[in-house]
């Protein structure tokens, strides 16, 4: 994270980041004492934000007539958008991308290719002990696969709705290397439980689930902020597979796995957060 601003002026500070975020630029603002602090969340667009800042402050009353007739053009010309809606525009690229890749696989497990893919995707179907070494691969792909409309179902929605909230405010790259992470700790655990046969999702869900439960800690306005009733319900979740009362297998190492993985992604995000806010202060008061 950068610091683009800091300003007491409450007013102006709205108005800006109105601004900004008309233009698509990923800001956030926190308090710190008596001053508010404009954050850029992605640094790539750190060029294009501090050309709209100077913009801004050169020809402020233009800024505030493209803001006004947002908002005054806003009742006429949008309606309330349907939760489908919302879920479609929060996705990113590699959000998306994924999730199709997930739907593809298990429409072809429904085909004569089922055995193939299982195959190719399986964490390593020729040994219940020996890692993958040579198909570095298999350390990934049980991730996509899914046996049941449920299974499937359950997971994708999961993904959308927290990686997409994830990729948008701290980009792609960091969703990758989140996935990766969160992927290769849940597979390979609950390999080394139950041998190969295994696959699904869901233990980068509850990887994601960490991840957001440490970042949006305390915090509604974060994007990733989770209340906590959510939080109580997939810990419950997350119980109730060790009962064996659930009608289906469950793979609830890789559930755990995935779980621990997230909350140190989250501690390392929330740290790094943390260290960029003071380093820009530190800067900013030599």
């Amino acid at each position: 994270m950068k610091k683009l601003l800091t300003t007491r002026n409450a007013d102006e500070m709205a108005l800006l980041y109105a601004y900004l975020q008309r233009h698509n630029v990923p800001v956030t603002v926190s308090e710190h004492g008596d001053e508010l602090e404009l954050w850029l969340t992605v640094s790539s667009y750190q060029a294009h934000a501090k050309s709209l800042i100077q913009a801004f402050k050169e020809n402020p009353e233009l800024a505030t007539a493209e803001v006004l007739e947002d908002i005054q053009s806003e009742p006429q010309a949008q309606r309330p958008q349907s939760f489908l809606q919302q879920l479609l525009q929060q996705a990113g690229w590699f959000t998306a991308g994924y999730a199709v890749v997930v739907i593809l696989t298990f429409i072809g497990l429904l085909t004569p290719l089922a055995e193939s893919i299982l195959g190719a995707f399986l964490f390593n179907p020729d040994s219940f002990e020996a890692m993958p070494w040579a198909q570095p691969w298999r350390f990934f792909t049980p991730a996509l696969l899914h046996f049941s409309v449920l299974h499937i179902v359950f997971n994708v929605f999961w993904w959308w709705y927290l990686g997409g909230r994830f990729e948008r405010y701290y980009g792609s790259k960091w969703l990758i290397l989140a996935f990766l992470f969160c992927a290769l700790a849940s597979n390979t655990s609950q390999f080394i439980e139950s041998g190969p046969y295994f696959g699904g999702l869901s233990g980068v869900v509850y990887g994601l689930f960490g991840i957001a439960t440490v970042v949006g800690w305390q915090n509604p306005r974060h994007p990733l902020f989770l209340p906590n009733g959510l939080i109580i319900f997939m810990l419950v979740w997350l119980v109730i597979g060790y009962t064996g009362l659930l009608w289906v297998n469950i793979a609830n190492t890789a559930h755990t796995a995935g779980l621990i993985s997230g909350l140190l992604v989250g501690a390392g995000i929330r740290a790094l957060t943390l260290y960029g806010q003071n380093s820009g202060r530190k800067e900013d008061s030599q």
